[in-house]
């Protein structure tokens, strides 16, 4: 299973925080279920630490089997830390980095901040079923406090494969047996893309 399970999650599951967002359909957590999208582009604006943090309260608030909570959140809003592993990918993965393009900051596709996501493997794959509905939570929590995200498995996979990028996972800290899954890129949006078609037919009751 691959962090795809983040598909899994339809709730901000039971996060207490102040809401910021309009009700445009007239409940603020489906409003901002259909408003999310990846951002790709951000804004060099810093993300306040209380903002981050939120968010991260936000996703160990999700479901989670048995209440076990096996999963570790490392918040790394660091510019140096950041540029430190695009510097590797460069060379490592240059396929994933644009450095080229006009504007250009950063591998974390120029987040100003990443909330890196990791857990331990388990048989029956639920560990990555419960960081998939916590990130979800991220991502939602952050849409309503006007924040945009990214799910990025590439970085992560760099992390946590490139014998050069060691020093920098290693640097996050995670506990023995705990795995680098993915990494969520936040920021504020600089751009705004339109909602992709969804295939609505994928529903169907069962009489």
């Amino acid at each position: 299973m691959s962090v795809a399970a983040m598909a899994l999650a339809m709730t901000l599951g039971g996060c207490q925080m102040e809401n910021k967002s309009m009700e445009k359909n007239g409940n603020v957590v489906i409003d901002a279920i259909m408003s999310r999208r990846s951002i790709r582009q951000y804004k060099d604006t810093p993300v306040d630490r209380e903002l981050l943090q939120k968010i991260a309260e936000c996703g160990v608030n999700a479901p989670n089997a048995m209440n076990k909570q096996e999963w570790e959140v490392r918040i790394v809003d660091d510019q140096d830390y950041l540029n430190g592993v695009t510097e590797l990918m460069k060379e490592g993965m240059p396929f994933f980095v644009k450095s080229d393009e006009p504007g250009f900051r950063n591998g974390f596709r120029n987040a100003m901040a990443i909330i890196a996501v990791a857990c331990p493997d388990d048989p029956m794959g639920m560990t990555l079923i419960n960081i998939g509905l916590m990130g979800e939570n991220m991502c939602l929590a952050a849409q309503d406090l006007g924040l945009g995200t990214c799910v990025m498995v590439g970085p992560s996979a760099f992390l946590a494969n490139d014998e050069k990028a060691k020093p920098y996972l290693d640097k996050l800290g995670f506990s023995e047996g705990y795995k680098l899954r993915y990494v969520l890129g936040v920021g504020y949006p600089d751009e705004t893309p339109a909602a992709k078609p969804r295939d609505l037919g994928k529903i169907k009751f069962v009489d």
